[in-house]
């Protein structure tokens, strides 16, 4: 299987957000290994009256898989100039726990169609969140405390693409890395 790293680096260059300081961190991040898959989003975000830029690249490599989150800042007391930060992640494909792919499709007592959004969550056991909520019984009149009850979940990392912001071929790519990502965590 030939690496996918040029295609890779095109992407990252389209979105015109730094591509080369976000190409570098991703680079070292996957550290010469083939690049399988991959999956690059570019948002902004809102910071009271300033539209700010993050850009996520999802990177699948035969091992692992690499995370990379690029920001925008204004200056600050620590670096008076506008700055960027990258931060990755690798992870190993053998701690990958879960792979939740969610679609949503307008329409869908028409029959099939493509996917209007789709939302992937990844967990491996380094972000957990817990939903609590007082537990009862099937008794109307029962005052009794009956404790809590919740659900503890990995929630490592998700990333929501919708066709409406990101265009269909946006969705079909994340999907499309979610499979690929899902195939090799059996």
């Amino acid at each position: 299987m030939r690496s996918r790293t040029p295609q890779l680096k095109d992407a990252i260059d389209r979105t015109g957000y730094y591509p080369e300081v976000v190409a570098e961190g991703v680079d070292a991040a996957v550290a010469g290994e083939q690049v399988v898959s991959f999956f690059v989003h570019h948002e902004p975000t809102f910071d009271r009256d300033e539209v700010r830029r993050h850009l996520s690249v999802v990177v699948l490599t035969p091992t692992r898989l690499i995370i990379a989150h690029t920001d925008e800042h204004e200056g600050d007391d620590l670096l008076p100039e506008p700055y960027t930060s990258t931060s990755t992640e690798a992870v190993r494909l053998s701690s990958v726990k879960s792979v939740v792919v969610t679609r949503m499709i307008a329409n869908p007592a028409s029959g099939p169609s493509r996917p209007a959004e789709a939302v992937v969550t990844i967990g491996w056991g380094g972000v957990s969140r817990v939903d609590l909520e007082p537990a009862g019984c099937s008794d109307p009149s029962c005052e009794a405390d009956h404790g809590y009850t919740g659900v503890v979940a990995s929630d490592d990392f998700s990333l929501r693409v919708s066709a409406a912001a990101d265009g269909t071929e946006a969705v079909d790519r994340l999907l499309a890395f979610a499979e690929s990502l899902s195939a090799r965590t059996a």
